[in-house]
């Protein structure tokens, strides 16, 4: 072949390749001129099954793949209190087909108290607040403790003997059992059982392995129902409407108590502002629809839209509020 054709069919061969670029681009918005997914939509999901995390993702789950016209598949990636998910959401293309949580442990506690894989403002982009809950404290029904009270008593006669399970080092429930040891006077001293998930924790304590437990509210709820196990205080500043007979710590003796849990959604950082725009609004329009808020709220959790800005500013609140409380308490890493 000549020179001069060879070229030629170089360049053919290079229009072509861009022509094929720009008919993918172009596939991933819809006609109206917004972006639209080509494919199935990964939602990534730190915990086991059984959790509060997992559950909220499979609430707002149909919704988002109803809005979305492909389907949001599911990806439970447990372990380290959420940090590996964040790890993996952050390392995804950042196409907008890669979405997952974040919440208070992985991007306030976990990097007040450990070295984490990833910068909480840099390397993500933030799709929006996704809602609030609180935890609740509860036992096993042979523990001889029926309000905060006499579970402090019972804990400061055996100094260290309180076993107490949360979704891991670092987690909303871990903080919420470091908070009650601070306020509550010298002598508590409560002993952390970390798991990878509330799934395992609860079922652990149900089976009576550990006596005690703080739990996210929708975790803790079908057990406290079924008598399985009892629940002596919730962690918020006002009762649950899930479980309303169950007063706050604070109601209990210890003023100005109050420790919530909340998630929040989040995409890769580079991802396109036209995909964030889109996954928030069908975000928000799961988490509006009323069959979804009648779930969130049985299960005591309360829907949270916002926009993406309002979820980060929400963050960097949250930060100014624990971080100097993570620090003084010494929270360690197990």
């Amino acid at each position: 072949m000549r020179h001069s054709a060879v070229i030629t069919s170089l360049r053919a061969l290079g229009l072509a390749g861009a022509a094929a670029c720009l008919l993918f681009a172009s596939s991933a918005f819809s006609a109206s001129g917004e972006w639209a997914p080509t494919k199935p939509v990964r939602m990534i999901v730190g915990f086991p099954p059984g959790g509060a995390t997992d559950l909220v993702a499979r609430m707002i789950q149909p919704k988002m793949s109803q809005g979305l016209g492909k389907q949001v598949i599911i990806d439970n990636r447990p372990g380290a209190n959420g940090v590996i998910s964040n790890e993996l959401i952050m390392r995804a293309d950042p196409d907008g087909h890669t979405i997952g949580f974040g919440h208070i442990g992985t991007l306030v506690i976990s990097p007040a108290i450990q070295k984490v894989p990833y910068n909480v403002y840099k390397d993500f982009a933030p799709v929006g607040l996704v809602v609030s809950l609180q935890n609740i404290i509860v036992v096993t029904p042979s523990l001889p403790a029926k309000n905060i009270k006499e579970y402090i008593a019972l804990a400061k006669s055996k100094p260290g003997s309180m076993l107490f399970g949360s979704s891991g080092s670092g987690s909303p429930g871990h903080l919420a059992a470091v908070l009650l040891e601070t306020m509550a006077g010298g002598g508590v001293q409560l002993t952390h059982v970390p798991y990878k998930g509330g799934g395992p924790m609860i079922t652990d304590l149900v089976a009576g392995h550990i006596p005690s437990a703080f739990a996210v509210i929708s975790t803790g709820v079908p057990h406290v129902r079924t008598g399985k196990v009892r629940a002596i205080a919730v962690t918020g500043e006002k009762r649950a409407q899930a479980v309303p007979d169950v007063p706050t710590v604070a109601e209990s003796g210890i003023k100005g108590y109050a420790a919530t849990n909340w998630y929040g959604m989040l995409a890769p950082a580079a991802t396109p502002p036209a995909a964030i725009e889109r996954l928030n609004r069908e975000l928000n329009n799961a988490l509006k629809s009323p069959d979804v808020v009648a779930q969130l709220k049985d299960s005591g959790i309360d829907a949270a839209p916002s926009t993406p800005a309002e979820f980060y500013k929400f963050v960097q609140a949250e930060e100014k509020k624990w971080v100097p409380i993570i620090k003084k308490s010494n929270i360690k890493v197990e």
